[in-house]
């Protein structure tokens, strides 16, 4: 229990400290606006028993009404100053308050977004999308009610209830702790009351990004759904997530609802205890022990008649912000835990840049030009060379594991050189994917060696890696916008020209331009107004557009009917002319005319050579080839 309150208070101020970064001046003048607030709020007894001093002396013959009425009036307008003032800092507070707030979801969104983008692929393979979703709403949202309502309200009613517990002493240590002993069963029921609504409302949170990852799930899925009538399945699976929230939600909100109806009753008792303790104080003449030196009289019990009233209110606000903070702090420590996800690390200093020929010699260019080169500075001897880029991939020995303990590659040698189209076939599962992750180093090797055009691919900036290779992925992924927008995406700085040349090439101008916009049709982001073989066909036309020396071809023929894929088997033969290409393809007749055909079982290379040279070898090839041997 300690550990937890010990890392709700890091939270804190981990938040904090946030807040104080976006805004350096702003927080603390909110701050000091409600201070302002709330010490005002709670003068109003000084100047009640001011007041009842003033009509006492007046009854008692002490002074005439003539001279009390200038102090009551005195006293009043005084008090309407301060009330104005109150009134000022609180309108101003809460201007100022949502700045503060939707300024700082606004700049913790863009951070998260951001961090989101520099994690490793592998955060994205683990965790759900509705679960990450999750941050951005939920999350977020239990945040924007902790910061713009729960906070404040909370630092108003412990600002209030210091100062009234100091007006308080002033005037009667003994009705002072009175009601101190009232404030300490209060404080003790909302401990135990409100600790278990605060463990539930926490388990609410996490449930509600269980049950979003689900109903994202069936959305995503819902034609598999409904083709094999997985409909009663999905509602149970659904109504399982939803069960769990739901009791998580009830058990919360009937805690909830229980402490106010008990903290209420426990501030009349209080009232009563301090009005009877206050008579038999008057009615005994008990000497008061006070800072005032006044004595028990109507003048100090009314007042803290009051003040006992105001004191139990205020805890009474503070207990339903509890749950709204211990909502908003397991936010919080999602939101945290996401950003301290580790980057994508990079210690790669190659970069690939524009070149061009002077005097024999590559010499970086500021200019865009046709010709690419790596930027590679040896540290060694301190000089710098300039790699043309070809495209040359070498694999020396290279073992992989997506998890320590279960090896997924072993002893990988292959090599592509320029202008080759290298082809992997083999079961699922057999590793053929993951070699192509390797290129990308969407996942670091644990053992051997991976080269390109000579240089060691640990060494090459990440993003200058990825610039110099084009993918077509077997599921294809497609951005909400038009035709011209998603060819592309390849490449940002792409003419319209150059995009419809690449939709030529891929063999999808011809449907395109049947649209109803051509070009300028609006996709959805999940392709729903396109078949699959169209979607396929614009994601090989992006590939194109960015024009890089390698290309990855993972199952890109796998949503195209025959007559379909002969046409982009021919857009994709041009395409593949002068660049290196690993293909993935369970469609054998496909990588017939590959320059290398590399077989994997179980992570391991079991044969290469051409089309021919494994026919004659009448091995796996041949069984798989003749269907002997089906690839699953």
């Amino acid at each position: 229990m300690k550990k937890n309150a010990k890392g709700k208070m890091h939270t804190v101020k981990r938040l904090m400290k946030m807040l104080l970064e976006f805004y350096p001046r702003l927080l603390p003048g909110i701050i000091a606006l409600i201070v302002i607030n709330a010490v005002i709020s709670s003068l109003p007894s000084i100047f009640q028993q001011n007041v009842i001093a003033v009509i006492q002396q007046s009854w008692e013959g002490n002074i005439t009404w003539a001279d009390a009425m200038p102090a009551i009036r005195r006293l009043v307008l005084i008090l309407a100053g301060l009330y104005a003032a109150s009134l000022t800092a609180g309108v101003v507070y809460n201007q100022l308050m949502a700045v503060l707030t939707q300024g700082s979801l606004h700049k913790i969104r863009v951070k998260m977004f951001s961090h989101m983008e520099s994690l490793p692929i592998r955060y994205f393979d683990t965790e759900k999308r509705g679960d990450i979703m999750s941050h951005y709403t939920n999350d977020v949202d239990a945040l924007r009610q902790m910061i713009s309502q729960s906070f404040p309200q909370l630092l108003i009613s412990s600002i209030t209830l210091i100062t009234i517990l100091c007006i308080m002493m002033y005037y009667s240590i003994w009705m002072g702790l009175v009601i101190i002993a009232g404030a300490f069963v209060s404080l003790k029921i909302t401990r135990n009351v409100g600790g278990k609504s605060a463990r539930y409302f926490m388990q609410q949170q996490k449930f509600i990004a269980k049950t979003e990852g689900v109903i994202e799930e069936m959305i995503s899925g819902q034609k598999v759904i409904k083709v094999f009538n997985h409909e009663a399945e999905s509602e149970a699976e659904f109504d399982r997530a939803n069960e769990e929230l739901y009791e998580a939600a009830e058990l919360a909100n009937e805690y909830s609802n229980t402490l106010m109806p008990i903290l209420n009753n426990v501030s009349y008792i209080i009232y009563v205890l301090v009005a009877v303790a206050g008579g038999i104080f008057i009615q005994f003449n008990i000497p008061n022990l006070s800072f005032s030196g006044l004595p028990f009289s109507i003048a100090v019990i009314v007042p803290f008649l009051g003040m006992s009233r105001q004191f139990a209110g205020n805890i009474q606000q503070i207990s339903p912000q509890i749950n709204s903070i211990v909502m908003g702090l397991a936010g919080a420590e999602r939101i945290f835990d996401m950003m301290d996800q580790q980057s994508e690390t990079d210690d790669g200093y190659v970069t690939l840049v524009n070149v061009k020929t002077k005097n024999g010699q590559l010499i970086e260019s500021d200019d865009p030009t046709e010709q690419w080169a790596w930027k590679h500075p040896h540290r060694a001897d301190g000089t710098l060379e300039y790699v043309p880029l070809k495209g040359d991939v070498r694999f020396y020995d290279v073992d992989f594991a997506y998890n320590p303990d279960k090896e997924i590659l072993h002893h990988i040698t292959l090599y592509g050189k320029p202008g080759q189209k290298i082809a992997f076939v083999g079961a699922t599962g057999a590793g053929k994917t993951t070699i192509t992750n390797l290129i990308n180093r969407f996942y670091n090797i644990a053992d051997g060696k991976i080269r390109y055009d000579d240089i060691n691919i640990n060494k090459i900036k990440k993003s200058s890696l990825r610039r110099s290779l084009g993918i077509v992925l077997q599921d294809t992924v497609l951005f909400t916008g038009t035709v011209m927008e998603n060819i592309r995406y390849g490449r940002l700085a792409a003419t319209d020209g150059e995009c419809i040349a690449a939709a030529k090439l891929a063999g999808a101008d011809g449907f395109i331009r049947h649209l109803p916009e051509g070009y300028n049709t609006m996709l959805n982001g999940d392709g729903s107004n396109l078949s699959q073989g169209q979607c396929q066909l614009l994601a090989i036309a992006r590939a194109a557009v960015a024009d890089p020396p390698v290309m990855i071809l993972d199952e890109a023929t796998s949503s195209i009917d025959t007559r379909t894929e002969q046409i982009v088997q021919r857009g994709m033969d041009v395409l593949m002319q002068g660049r290196t290409v690993f293909v993935i393809a369970h469609r054998l007749s496909t990588v017939k005319n590959s320059d290398a055909i590399i077989v994997l079982d179980h992570g391991n290379i079991i044969e290469r050579g051409t089309h021919e040279e494994l026919l004659a070898m009448k091995g796996q090839y041949y069984q798989l080839y003749t269907g002997a041997f089906e690839l699953e």
